[in-house]
């Protein structure tokens, strides 16, 4: 028995990741803006610049989603949230300790998402 079959399931393949795509962007939304409100609380103020600066993107590929978490103020070509967290070096010589803050602000966000979308499949 031989079986020809022609053409292919690209629409129905799109169909069924754009439903995908649209439940977890809604998941992803939620999170997004929740680590954001994690990060500004958790973020050390100075003027509080830094800790109103975050922002969340939801990012897709063709096999993937990614949802990133950035923060826009940057000072000289440098993200102050990074120097913050990982220390850094003043133009005097002296080492200015970093502070780990983003991951434990993180670390409850990232534990209701994975069980968010735990629920979602």
């Amino acid at each position: 028995m031989k079986m020809t079959v022609k053409g292919t399931f690209d629409n129905v393949f799109n169909s069924l990741t754009s439903l995908t795509n649209r439940d977890l962007d809604k998941i992803l939304e939620v999170y997004g803006q929740k680590g954001c409100e994690a990060l500004e609380v958790a973020t050390p103020k100075r003027t509080g610049l830094t800790s109103r600066s975050w922002v969340y993107k939801i990012r897709h590929t063709a096999k993937s989603t990614y949802l990133e978490w950035h923060n826009t103020n940057i000072q000289n070509g440098a993200v102050v949230a990074v120097l913050i967290q990982y220390g850094f070096v003043t133009t005097r010589g002296y080492h200015v300790e970093g502070r780990d803050y983003i991951n434990p602000a993180m670390e409850q966000i990232y534990e209701e998402l994975k069980n968010a979308l735990k629920g979602e499949r």
